[in-house]
């Protein structure tokens, strides 16, 4: 393979690329705890967009549970968000590991 053929490519696999983390960026993912009492909902980018807490989960008695029920829904939304990328990433680079963009 010659390499002006190699950088064709490899510009339209960054451009592919790019395209593709704007598109992630964009998505939202949700998840929720204690039978829909607490929902966090995540962007591709990461970042917590929302938190949804029922009143019924606010006790007084028990902060505890709320904590650990606003923790789980968290992390799951972000787990989503994180196997949703990889998965969209690894479509467009074919599988290929590339150091720094995944």
């Amino acid at each position: 393979m010659d390499m002006k053929k190699m950088m064709k490519q490899a510009q339209k696999m960054q451009k592919e690329a790019a395209r593709a983390q704007e598109e992630i960026a964009q998505m939202e993912f949700t998840a929720t705890t204690g039978g829909g009492m607490v929902q966090v909902c995540a962007g591709g980018d990461m970042s917590i967009k929302s938190v949804t807490i029922d009143p019924e989960a606010v006790d007084p008695e028990d902060v505890e549970m709320l904590q650990d029920m606003i923790l789980a829904a968290t992390n799951e939304a972000l787990r989503s968000a994180t196997e949703a990328s990889n998965a969209r990433m690894s479509s467009v680079m074919g599988g290929m590991n590339i150091p720094g963009l995944m």
